[in-house]
């Protein structure tokens, strides 16, 4: 069943339908939904949008969780031991629940009205990765509910960010070589980026950076940048700086000419230069995650094998007892 068939059956059988989502998970897969969080808070009319870490949607259940609510809970290895719990929280709700998984025996399955078993891997089509799947539910929940004018430009460019990705790859390949020379032997950074891309910046700084190469890191907020974190900007701190194309465009743009100016290592990895205003500019801003994903996977693959340290390399996931 693809996913405007499974929001169709929900609304079918919700006598109330849906009138709230709740997307829920942790670390790498919560990042995947930041995305669908933004879409939903900049378009939606009536419908609720709230993002919970899944350890705390099951120690501070939201007292709007009922039957009319949708909840999207998603875990790459399906085992997840707090998005298990959250799921099976959501349904004790009452609530519809959609889960996303890789593993087709995960626990997180059994706990679910819908399953969606995702593809993973450099092969397969990005539009099968989580992030866009996520994505899709979002805007099929918002279009079969309140209706969404861009719904087939939304589309359109789930059909087009493949061919994007593809390309940019390639464009950022010795740029990506260059990045990790200059940068194997630091051990901070700052990454910044704005509106739908926020999301990943987090993502980077805490699992790219953080779990994956054991490197000191904080995403900030490039309309934040100039409200604090701006006075510690120096010659000797690299950032990383996520610019996106569409509305919130200015705020990056803004935050690379200070950095520039006080600033001197700088890394800016463009969505616009990268080629993705092929996909219309109504809903081109939600696109820019999607490239980010894809592109910085690039980036953080060199910097593991300048460094010798291997992404599936950890000393407490899965090691120790927490």
């Amino acid at each position: 069943m693809n996913v405007k068939d499974i929001i169709r059956e929900i609304q079918a059988n919700r006598e109330e339908g849906i009138k709230d989502l709740y997307l829920v998970a942790c670390g790498g897969s919560l990042v995947d939904m930041y995305l669908s969080e933004y879409f939903f808070k900049s378009e939606a009319k009536q419908m609720r949008v709230s993002l919970y870490t899944s350890n705390e949607f099951v120690h501070a259940v939201p007292k709007a969780l009922g039957s009319h609510s949708l909840v999207v809970v998603c875990s790459h290895g399906g085992n997840t031991k707090e998005s298990v719990e959250a799921a099976k929280t959501a349904q004790e709700h009452g609530a519809a629940t959609i889960t996303l998984t890789h593993n087709e025996t995960g626990a997180l399955i059994s706990n679910s009205d819908y399953n969606i078993l995702y593809k993973w891997g450099e092969e397969t089509d990005v539009k099968d990765n989580p992030m866009a799947i996520i994505f899709n539910i979002a805007v099929e929940a918002l279009h079969s509910t309140e209706g969404y004018d861009n719904y087939e430009k939304v589309m359109n460019g789930l059909e087009q960010v493949n061919t994007i990705i593809a390309k940019a790859r390639v464009q950022v390949a010795e740029r990506a070589k260059a990045f990790a020379k200059k940068y194997q032997h630091e051990n901070m950074f700052y990454v910044l980026s704005s509106g739908a891309s926020y999301g990943h910046a987090y993502g980077f700084s805490i699992c790219s950076l953080m779990e994956m190469q054991w490197v000191h890191a904080s995403a900030i907020h490039s309309g934040e940048y100039f409200h604090g974190p701006f006075e510690v900007t120096d010659k000797e701190t690299p950032y990383i700086l996520l610019m996106n194309e569409g509305r919130t465009r200015p705020l990056d743009e803004r935050a690379l000419t200070f950095l520039k100016q006080y600033g001197e290592k700088i890394e800016v990895v463009d969505c616009k230069e990268l080629g993705i205003n092929t996909i219309d500019d109504e809903v081109v801003e939600f696109f820019n995650p999607i490239v980010f994903y894809s592109i910085l996977s690039v980036y953080r693959a060199e910097l593991a094998e300048i460094r010798k340290h291997p992404l599936e390399t950890r000393r407490y996931m899965g090691k120790v007892a927490y």
